[in-house]
């Protein structure tokens, strides 16, 4: 078996994942992210069409009042529409948008099955949230990792975990795509799903690293990494597949959940080869030479 030497271009590893992380966070900060309406608040109307119509007629039809709207199928036939939009718009102007609707394909008042204004307090509440879910996960993966493992293995797999977040922002940041709460339960799964990937290398280098207790820390990642590498591709290649899926094949709706999953999921492959495991080399190295862990 040819060893992959990973750890001979570390640095240019970790200078890509760099420059694309503090690229997105440096637009985000100056343009700010492209917030969804279940974070900025705005106005929902759903509208019963008695017919099922695409989401893009309806978009064309609606396009002089300016919404941007998010606009959705709903109903057991999928006859309704539920429109979204950031704009906080009143009685007249939701009666305006209903009518030109309601002329177009001849509904009657009831067609109009509800309107409201709503706030972003439940966006915050859900962004809260998942900042504690996270922060919760990598503080009880650091446990378990530092147990099963040790806190270098701990620390290593954080760190993964805190690039893969940072990357898929950097990403929505620089192409301007919209966050909302599908967004939020993608990244709580690529978490999941990353550091499944990660423990997997880790186990192979910890069993290489009893195996071959005189050799270089970057050496046992070359030859672990090799070893688990066909596994990890295999995975998370099927894994994308049917999340391609799901993206090209469904609905806007699971569109929303399922690109974050498919960014999310290469970059914790990625991360967990490229980015946990040389980390983990690179401490432990330093360790062995200041004297605080045994070169093993």
């Amino acid at each position: 078996m040819k060893v992959i030497n990973i750890m001979k271009h570390y640095k240019l590893w970790f200078a890509l994942s760099g420059v694309v992380i503090v690229l997105g966070l440096v637009m985000a900060i100056f343009n700010g992210l492209n917030l969804g309406i279940d974070f900025t608040g705005g106005t929902m109307m759903q509208v019963d069409l008695g017919q099922k119509v695409s989401v893009e007629e309806i978009s064309e039809l609606i396009a002089s009042f300016d919404l941007n709207p998010d606009i959705v199928h709903s109903g057991d036939d999928q006859t309704e529409v539920i429109i979204k939009t950031k704009k906080s718009l009143d009685n007249e102007e939701r009666k305006a948008i209903f009518a030109v609707i309601q002329t177009t394909y001849s509904l009657n008042d009831d067609a109009l099955k509800g309107a409201e204004q709503f706030g972003p307090a439940m966006g915050s509440e859900i962004r809260n949230r998942a900042i504690i879910a996270v922060l919760i996960a990598s503080v009880m993966m650091l446990i378990y990792i530092s147990v099963r493992f040790e806190t270098v293995f701990g620390i290593a797999a954080i760190i993964s975990l805190v690039h893969d977040v940072l990357f898929v922002i950097a990403v929505y940041a620089i192409f301007n795509i919209t966050i909302n709460s599908s967004f939020i339960a993608a990244i709580l799964t690529v978490v999941g799903y990353s550091i499944n990937d990660t423990i997997v290398v880790f186990d192979r280098v910890r069993e290489n690293v009893k195996r071959e207790k005189a050799k270089d820390h970057f050496d046992t990642i070359n030859t672990s990494v090799t070893q688990t590498l066909s596994r990890t591709l295999n995975t998370s290649i099927t894994t994308l597949v049917v999340v391609g899926a799901l993206y090209f094949l469904g609905v806007s709706s699971i569109k929303d959940f399922a690109f974050p999953l498919l960014v999310g999921i290469s970059i914790g492959t990625y991360s967990s080869i490229f980015i946990a495991s040389p980390v983990w080399a690179i401490v432990r190295n330093e360790l062995a030479k200041r004297g605080t862990y045994a070169s093993r």
